[in-house]
């Protein structure tokens, strides 16, 4: 936790936050959130000049989200065609695809917010939403509702967790099982059948 305090006390914090948020839309496998909860935890205790101010690391954390979402959607609605393809060989992708398309026909963009949570579900989301050619203007709100809603719970866990346990790795460690916990319970949502339409 020392060594992630000195990084939290510069500025350097907030590119090192940035970059990770940004890729993991296309290497699901890094640890975004468990680096933001980590600089939000320390920050909340810590006495450093430059820590990142809560609501700077926020935004900072939510930009990030959204411009990787943009990108990704940009790359799949340019590389459509390979895209479907290999979507339509894996039945969960499908499955998601056809979820997201349903939704956003609706106007009900609430499966983008879920997605954010999920494990890989942001992948999907803005992958399938660009390989499905489906309005920038229909998918870029409910985006920016989704990087909001992640980077502010997650940076909320950070910071509460430290200022009642304390900048240590066991304040991380439970405010991470938290966020856990929120993205089980979205790939849970997002799982579940939804009820057919009447008519």
């Amino acid at each position: 936790m020392e060594s992630v305090g000195s990084l939290v006390g510069s500025p350097w914090i907030y590119a090192v936050v940035a970059l990770s948020v940004l890729l993991d839309v296309f290497l699901p496998v890094l640890p975004s959130g468990v680096l933001v909860i980590t600089a939000a935890t320390a920050a909340a205790a810590s006495t450093a000049a430059y820590v990142p101010d809560m609501l700077v690391l926020t935004l900072c954390a939510a930009t990030a989200s959204v411009l990787g979402d943009l990108v990704a959607y940009r790359l799949a609605w340019r590389g459509g065609a390979r895209l479907d393809r290999a979507l339509a060989r894996s039945r969960r992708l499908r499955g998601a695809q056809e979820r997201l398309g349903a939704a956003l026909a609706r106007g009900g963009g609430g499966l983008v917010v879920l997605a954010r949570f999920a494990p890989a579900g942001r992948s999907v989301v803005s992958l399938g939403a660009g390989a499905a050619r489906h309005r920038a203007r229909d998918f870029l709100p409910w985006s920016a509702l989704a990087g909001l809603s992640w980077a502010g719970y997650s940076v909320a866990l950070g910071y509460f967790g430290g200022q009642w346990l304390g900048a240590t790795w066991l304040a991380a460690a439970v405010s991470v099982g938290a966020l856990f916990a929120a993205g089980a319970g979205a790939g849970y949502l997002m799982r579940k059948p939804q009820p057919r339409e009447a008519g």
